[in-house]
């Protein structure tokens, strides 16, 4: 889902936006410095700034043999 049309907008996705390093804090060149849950009507979507969601994995021990015949 990096290139959903629905993402959030949030600083820290961000175009025009840069972190720092270690904080809660970006530096945009709009706003000056911003939390990276914050957002502004001149948000553009980088999608390489953001992080995707682990995969979910697969458990075998969770199932037994009945979950997987018809």
């Amino acid at each position: 889902m990096l290139f959903s049309k629905n993402i959030e907008p949030r600083c820290e996705y961000c175009r025009t936006a840069v972190p720092f390093e270690g904080e809660d804090l970006v530096g945009c060149k709009h706003r000056g410095v911003m939390k990276t849950h914050d957002k502004c009507r001149r948000f553009t979507y980088d999608p390489l700034k953001r992080v995707p969601e682990p995969p979910v994995t697969f458990k075998p021990k969770d199932f037994d043999k009945e979950d997987f015949e018809l």
